[in-house]
């Protein structure tokens, strides 16, 4: 079985299950993407650790890694495996030094563990032949609805929004001063604002380039 490997390539709101999440994966080595509806706390939970935030407290994927390695249990790779009657099905593939064995998972869950390994990501190709979106027809969709849209702000600006994982920061006023800043994202840590706490760190790193 020859695995396909992957790349996270944006994670937004569904369009079509409110309260969900787009989880959009693309191939590396070609034009297809595949698109997975994930629920809230799992996109939470994959979004904190793109965007390298610390939770105030550990969340359940950083408690399985914590198990893990308290056990001697590596993580090798993440594999979404199969799609059956819409579902996705995923395995995650562990090794305790003398053997590897593999654990069937949620594909949300085992991306959200596999983000805090640091582990590759793959799926097989009757999966992409399926549920894969060819990357040059959706270009060439994306660049029509555009054009029709020109005229109307307002749904472009919602839709634009909606492509990203964390909305763009907003600027904050100038008397900010980098220890309010610091506060404030340790305000946001400690209510579990992680969205808000995103927008505050990228305002930092800014301000330290």
């Amino acid at each position: 079985m020859k695995k396909i490997p992957l790349e996270i390539l944006g994670l937004s709101s569904s369009q079509s299950q409110s309260g969900s999440f787009a989880l959009i994966l693309g191939e590396k080595t070609g034009n297809r993407r595949l698109p997975i509806i994930i629920g809230m706390f799992e996109a939470q939970s994959i979004a904190i650790q793109i965007e390298k935030i610390s939770p105030n407290r550990p969340l359940t994927h950083d408690l399985f890694r914590s198990f893990a390695e308290q056990v001697h249990v590596a993580v090798l790779e993440v594999v979404i495996s199969d799609l059956k009657e819409g579902v996705f099905y995923s395995k995650i593939v562990c090794s305790d030094g003398a053997s590897t064995f593999e654990l069937d998972s949620r594909p949300s869950d085992a991306i959200a563990i596999g983000l805090r390994f640091g582990v590759p990501i793959f799926t097989v190709e009757s999966v992409l032949s399926e549920a894969g979106i060819i990357l040059s027809d959706l270009d060439e969709t994306d660049a029509d609805d555009s054009d029709d849209d020109d005229d109307d702000d307002t749904d472009t600006d919602a839709n634009s929004d909606e492509t990203r994982a964390t909305p763009p920061p907003r600027e904050p006023s100038g008397q900010v001063s980098l220890d309010e800043l610091t506060k404030m994202l340790a305000q946001a840590l400690e209510r579990e604002d992680y969205e808000k706490a995103a927008k505050i760190r990228d305002e930092l790193n800014k301000r330290g380039d």
